[in-house]
């Protein structure tokens, strides 16, 4: 009796997301289960695509989004995602999470780039996880709760200073029934006002509930600039105190007086991790990064664009500098006039980045912030300049490492079983795309475009987005919890 499967992809280039070698073939797929990979000229679909030797790859997982709010806002949200392939995204990053938190006001910078007050609805994790299941988002969502979250509430807005041993204790248990209500891991954002105050014992005092659970720490660093190695080493000590794997966010060597310096970073992470220490990093591939807005960081020597502002909605778009000179004003006092706001920051360098994306711990995230009104291009052209640009015209990379760094590596990081990669049993995220043709269009001056050689992407077995057609109607995402 010959298979019969849901949908059948035949004759693709295969690349399975383990970093092995492409092969020709078929893929089955029987509801949200991959059921067989190789000649399936025998078997039967009630959908068959034929790919004429396009690459099938694992759905796409993105290692660190700001997609809290976005997951629970319908295909048409997360448009931005499904047209680059993806199929998972990892939420809660830079310790800013839309959940356990409740806010009665506008939450301070940058847990507003999550919205304003009448988004933070969430008293648990709980909750959030049952809106998720009410409602279910097109793509597969993996959460981490934020230190900058548990700190507002914990010290009723009151952080900058450290934690009172009650507040980290408070804290800790709030992680800790998270964790329980699915929940996969802990992140802070040092870097920021409301998590800069927490000392190192602060971080590893909450951090503890992680041990029990064997769950995740994710860290925007302290420093990613000047102080950048002292940086490392306090993530690393944190991993250490608490018995947790460690994930660098967005790694970078930031300002132009620390360019070159992830030769002196990426050896520091591999002798931890040569040490036995788990220790990886995501990255995204871009020379600037965005964030909120703060007067006091800007500098004439990073170029800064404008991509939103609350009292200036017009400024959106916009370069910092020539939004000084036509009001007359300062750098600094020209931004302090547009807060609340957000910017995209020219502060890295070419090579660095290169380096770390070439590096073999590394995988790719987006950091795409998807509210705001001129976003950075990394949200919509994340994973097809890394695959166009980075893997075919510029050889940084194979096609199959490529998709390695975007599929399994990340799951296995994250500890997403029978997801990122394609064989038997594996969870059917997939996404075709044309090898020769894939490519961002998102610019700096056109920030939300979709990509160019992505065919389709299918979510737990159902077909989410279409080239030509947009996303599709279909809400198969879940939540993904670490090692279930």
């Amino acid at each position: 009796m010959s298979l019969s499967c849901d949908l059948i992809v035949r004759d693709a280039t295969i690349i399975d997301g383990t970093g092995a070698a492409r092969r020709r073939g078929d893929v089955g797929v029987s509801g949200d289960r991959i059921v067989a990979v190789g000649d399936l000229g025998a078997a039967r679909g009630q959908r068959e695509v034929m790919a004429d030797g396009r690459a099938l790859a694992p759905g796409f997982i993105d290692a660190h989004t700001h997609d809290d709010r976005a997951v629970l806002c319908g295909p048409e949200c997360m448009l931005c995602k499904m047209s680059q392939g993806v199929t998972t995204v990892v939420v809660g990053n830079c310790g800013i999470s839309l959940s356990p938190a409740r806010m009665a006001k506008r939450p301070p910078p940058p847990l507003d780039l999550l919205g304003d007050e009448s988004w933070w609805t969430f008293g648990s994790f709980g909750a959030y996880a049952e809106r998720l299941a009410r409602d279910p988002s097109p793509v597969n969502t993996y959460a981490l709760i934020g230190h900058m979250s548990l700190r507002v509430e914990a010290m009723a807005g009151d952080v900058a200073r450290a934690a009172t041993d009650k507040e980290a204790e408070a804290m800790r248990r709030r992680l800790a029934e998270s964790l329980t209500e699915g929940a996969s891991g802990f992140s802070t954002g040092l870097w920021y006002p409301p998590n800069m105050h927490a000392p190192t014992d602060e971080v590893i005092a909450v951090a503890e509930a992680l041990r029990a659970a064997g769950a995740i720490y994710v860290t925007h660093m302290r420093d990613e600039a000047a102080g950048v190695l002292d940086s490392i080493e306090e993530t690393l000590s944190i991993g250490r105190g608490t018995g947790s794997p460690v994930v660098i966010s967005h790694h970078k060597c930031a300002m132009p007086e620390n360019y070159g310096r992830s030769a002196e970073t990426l050896p520091l992470i591999d002798r931890a991790a040569a040490s036995g220490q788990a220790v990886d990093f995501d990255v995204y591939p871009y020379v600037a990064g965005s964030t909120v807005l703060m007067p006091e960081r800007v500098r004439d020597d990073v170029p800064t664009r404008v991509s939103w502002s609350v009292p200036h909605p017009e400024m959106a778009g916009r370069m910092l500098a020539d939004i000084a000179a036509e009001w007359g004003l300062p750098l600094k006092e020209a931004a302090e006039k547009l807060l609340p706001a957000g910017g995209i920051f020219f502060q890295m360098d070419e090579n660095d980045m290169r380096r770390i994306m070439r590096h073999p711990r590394a995988m790719i995230g987006s950091d795409g912030l998807p509210h705001d009104a001129f976003p950075h291009p990394r949200l919509w052209g994340t994973f097809p300049r890394v695959l166009g640009h980075y893997a075919r015209d510029l050889g940084l990379f194979s096609l199959e490492e490529a998709v390695h760094k975007m599929t399994g590596r990340t799951a296995a990081v994250f500890g997403m079983t029978d997801r990122g990669v394609i064989r038997e049993g594996a969870f059917a995220d997939l996404v075709l795309f044309d090898p020769g043709t894939v490519i961002d269009t998102a610019t700096f001056e056109d920030p939300a475009t979709s990509a160019a050689g992505i065919v389709e992407t299918w979510v737990n077995g159902q077909s989410a987005y279409v080239f030509g057609q947009g996303a599709t109607p279909a809400r198969a995402g879940r939540l993904v919890t670490r090692g279930r």
